[in-house]
């Protein structure tokens, strides 16, 4: 099966996907406007302008349209907030144990080209993760190429292994799901819109093509000519079920539909779009105002320019400049600001993306943190979950059983280190200035120094280990209040842990229960 492109088209172009022979879902049809606005918004540049998103000024002819929006900038914070989420679920690799495959050819050899395209099966989970993001959900379909060889080791110097497929929504066009009597959803087909691009000619072919239990149907289709689509070829389905997987971002009620983590997100940088093109004609009007005269009135463009007027015109006639004054500008910088905020507000990343200290207090901040860190944590068990189905349906292609578990990153950490390392400082300050401070006080505050250091829980553990103990220090037995308050300050100082000094000094149990003033 030949890898699948993302066929973004135009508004304009999209007639061949209700022509009469290419059948889709009903929801294909309510969403597919939705899905390429919000990749467009994804990518900008010249994808998103080609989308003519701009909001068109009353008589304002075409030419003058396209260029406002050629002329009109885009922020781009759909491709910041996508990336940022993906750079935190994947800075530190998911654990992978995949049992009795562990270390086969076949395995060893999908790690480093999953897709017949020289990706990697971590680039190629990260680009689902930005996929799901931005659609809401994909598919990932696990295929395996037909073979005529006889042995394995043939198999193996051919290549011949399962492979992976991303697709994204824009090229599922037709699913259903049956409920079977155990409660389970089972998927009974698909439809995959595939598009070949000819070498020599402008004719683009798309194909169709449809996965069921029992069999695979290819089908040809051409945009071009209102027919339906003719049949290629027909072959059995050899695993009994369809190996698709979909990946959600986050789940709708409907299912094969997700719901996109930039939905609100792309509508707020619409707005953001728009009264950035305003500005942009509202600085060029201030700069550049607008001559009002007769036609008679013969007036030349420029610095300096002469302008001649008829001897018997009107006085009342006299050429003017229509200049607004600007005084606009700053209410439309004000309401870009806070719809920025409110995007930061809407991905809960307005203390990461913060360009400016902005005023926000500790319990809001922390509040924000934790809100993101749930959303992640949601985030990596959908992919945890789909990544395992993954593995599974590979090993089907192999004739075996997934035995092994896959492990993504649930705790994210995200917190202001450099107030958390202020606050810890104060604290140790304040301990050492108190004659009375706990003396396991500055051991709390260096673990907690530890955890902000640590990378993951894995090397947090190998901080905390218990430093070896300080084996000269001697354990004379003690026998009043004074030498045992000091001694075991000492101890404490030294990592000892109450059961340690419990056992150095047994006379303990002996001593409190005679009293803390009685001399041994």
């Amino acid at each position: 099966m030949p890898s699948n492109d993302n066929l973004l088209n135009s508004n304009s172009n999209n007639e061949f996907y209700h022509a009469q022979g290419l059948p889709v879902h009903t929801e294909y049809r309510n969403y597919i406007g939705r899905w390429q606005y919000l990749m467009r918004s994804y990518l900008g540049g010249a994808q998103y302008k080609m989308g003519q998103y701009l909001t068109r000024y009353v008589y304002e002819s075409d030419g003058d349209y396209d260029n406002r929006i050629a002329q009109t900038p885009l922020d781009n914070h759909c491709k910041s907030i996508v990336h940022i989420y993906n750079s935190f679920l994947f800075r530190n690799e998911p654990k992978r144990d995949l049992g009795s495959m562990e270390g086969t050819p076949e395995t060893n050899q999908f790690y480093e080209d999953c897709d017949m395209e020289g990706r990697t099966w971590e680039s190629f989970m990260r680009d689902v993760n930005i996929m799901s993001s931005v659609y809401g959900s994909c598919c990932v379909l696990v295929d395996r190429p037909e073979t005529v060889v006889g042995t394995r080791a043939e198999e193996l110097q051919q290549g011949i292994r399962p492979y992976v497929t991303l697709y994204t929504p824009e090229n599922i066009l037709d699913w259903y799901w049956k409920r079977l009597p155990s409660g389970h959803y089972e998927l009974q087909y698909v439809k995959f819109l595939e598009m070949d691009q000819k070498t020599f000619g402008s004719t683009d072919t798309y194909y169709v093509r449809t996965w069921t239990k029992e069999e695979i149907i290819l089908e040809e289709y051409d945009p071009k000519q209102a027919k339906p689509m003719s049949f290629i070829e027909s072959k059995p389905n050899p695993l009994g079920k369809i190996p698709a997987v979909w990946v959600y971002a986050n789940r709708s009620p409907i299912r094969g539909i997700g719901v996109s983590d930039i939905g609100d997100v792309a509508d707020m940088q619409n707005a953001v779009f728009s009264e950035l093109s305003e500005i942009e004609q509202l600085i060029r009007l201030t700069n550049h105002p607008t001559l009002v005269k007769t036609p008679d009135t013969d007036a030349q463009a420029g610095a300096g320019a002469i302008i001649s007027m008829p001897s018997e015109t009107d006085p009342g006639l006299k050429p003017y400049l229509l200049q607004p004054n600007g005084s606009n500008l700053d209410a439309i910088l004000k309401s870009i600001e806070s719809k920025i905020q409110a995007i930061d507000k809407m991905a809960h990343l307005g203390a990461i993306r913060a360009i400016e200290t902005r005023q926000m207090s500790g319990v809001a901040m922390q509040s924000e943190f934790l809100l993101l860190d749930a959303k992640l944590c949601e985030k990596a068990k959908n992919l945890q979950l789909a990544e395992e189905q993954i593995w599974r349906m590979f090993a089907l292609w192999q004739g075996t059983a997934f035995d092994g578990s896959i492990k993504y990153p649930m705790a994210f950490h995200i917190r202001d280190k450099n107030l958390d390392m202020d606050i810890l400082k104060k604290v140790s300050e304040t301990a050492k200035n108190l004659a009375t401070a706990d003396p396991g006080t500055k051991n709390i505050v260096n673990n907690k120094i530890k955890e902000i250091l640590a990378k993951d829980d894995d090397e947090l553990n190998e901080m905390i280990q218990p430093q070896p103990l300080n084996t000269t220090m001697t354990h004379p037995p003690m026998t009043s209040t004074d030498d045992m308050i000091k001694h075991m300050r000492e101890m404490v100082e030294q990592g000892y842990t109450d059961e340690q000094i419990k056992q150095l000094h047994p006379e303990m149990e002996q001593f409190f229960s005679n009293g803390p003033s009685q001399e041994l």
